[in-house]
């Protein structure tokens, strides 16, 4: 009962972690031009990067922490004081980066630059409160972010600014920050500290930070390097077809997170691979129902959810509708691999992730933006038929000769 009751508040903690990203982009849209938008697009494109870049790091590798209670605490004390020096750090390069660029965009960047400790810190307790096994605290305070950052955007007016939107965005972090820290103190209240944990050369987070190197920040820098190439409005029309799947990264979110532990227990490999082909199918045929949900809807009830951007986006929901039900498929490959062997995952995300760049900016050459989307799509086909190859032909590493394994189960130093 205690597990089920664990996992729920972990699933609705990412829920509303997404429902937050999700909101401040729709409410952007709303709220901005479509020229403003799209700079508000590129300067959070730069935001998504660094959040994962942090999560790779410092998040995926502390939830991997075994041992006693006050050894958990001192690893998160120690992961939450790293995210707030390395968050300060790159903040200071984002205001130097924002003054030199200058304008509406430097403006933006240096205004990112200005509130991203505080929305790092906040988002990178939640990792935190997961390892600790208190996910309902980190709830607890995300439910603050949502109940924060909408209104607070919402009484923004027509045309603000991006550097407005992003300096409204930023400060409403920080009562849910506040909040998380008090709430995590109890448990991290004289527990030993150290950066260099986090430097060490056998330190989980660098792994996980290749593998989201080439799978997500990839992607995501890819289509940065395309809006200055080609113009801000095909990075405004790119990112609010993606806002609008956002329930279904939420999805994928949690498969990552949890799937891997549920996946192991299933008795075998092949009851693994049976379940993971079933939740695979599962996830997209729902990618698909939500894909005909959105190409459906009106264009009145889509300039309410986008503003001016919906008319450039509407043209892309067939191809980031696809784009995700194969996702789906990659996801669910990926993290069986995961379960039946580790090392087998770093190859995959390398050489199809970057093949999904390549797809992307032959499409635009093609077909501009659509083309683009399109170019998404079929990378992620081929990323998930590769994974699923591979699935095929694996077998179960022995738990004693995995890295991670040996690695999690050390005793802190």
């Amino acid at each position: 009962m205690r597990r089920a009751v664990t996992v729920a508040a972990s699933v609705l903690d990412q829920a509303a972690a997404s429902l937050t990203n999700i909101a401040v982009l729709v409410i952007a849209a709303r709220a901005s031009s479509a020229d403003g938008f799209a700079a508000f697009s590129m300067v959070y494109i730069v935001f998504t990067v660094l959040l994962g870049l942090g999560a790779a790091y410092v998040g995926q590798s502390v939830v991997l922490e075994k041992g006693e209670e006050h050894e958990t605490g001192a690893a998160v004390r120690s992961a939450v004081a790293f995210t707030a020096t390395a968050s300060t750090a790159a903040g200071a390069l984002l205001l130097a980066a924002g003054a030199v660029l200058g304008g509406a965009t430097g403006l933006a960047v240096l205004a990112l630059g200005a509130v991203l400790p505080v929305v790092l810190v906040q988002d990178g307790l939640r990792y935190g409160f997961s390892a600790l096994r208190r996910p309902h605290l980190a709830l607890a305070a995300d439910l603050l972010r949502l109940a924060c950052a909408v209104p607070a955007l919402l009484l923004q007016p027509h045309g603000s600014s991006p550097a407005r939107l992003v300096l409204v965005w930023g400060l409403s972090a920080l009562p849910a920050a506040l909040l998380g820290l008090a709430l995590l103190h109890p448990y991290v209240r004289n527990r030993p500290w150290s950066l260099r944990r986090l430097l060490g050369k056998d330190h989980l987070g660098r792994r996980f930070v290749v593998e989201f190197g080439v799978g997500s920040a990839s992607s995501q820098l890819a289509v940065l390097g395309l809006g200055l190439l080609a113009g801000p409005l095909v990075v405004g029309a790119l990112r609010g077809a993606t806002t609008l799947f956002g329930p279904l990264n939420t999805l994928f979110t949690s498969v990552n997170a949890f799937g891997p532990p549920l996946l192991g227990r299933a008795g075998g490999r092949r009851a693994t691979v049976r379940a993971a082909v079933a939740l695979a199918t599962v996830l997209a045929l729902v990618a698909l129902g939500w894909a005909a949900v959105l190409y459906a809807l009106p264009d009145r009830v889509g300039r309410q959810l986008l503003g001016a951007t919906w008319q450039s986006t509407a043209a892309l929901l067939p191809a980031t509708g696809s784009q995700y039900a194969v996702m789906a498929a990659g996801t669910c490959a990926l993290v069986t691999l995961r379960v039946l062997s580790p090392r087998a995952t770093l190859s995959v995300q390398v050489v199809f992730s970057l093949l999904s760049v390549a797809l992307m900016l032959a499409g635009y050459g093609v077909g501009g933006a659509a083309g683009a989307a399109w170019g998404l799509a079929a990378g992620s086909a081929l990323k998930a038929l590769a994974a699923w190859t591979r699935v095929a032909r694996t077998r179960p590493e022995p738990a004693a000769t995995r890295p991670e394994d040996q690695r999690s189960a050390a005793p802190l130093s």
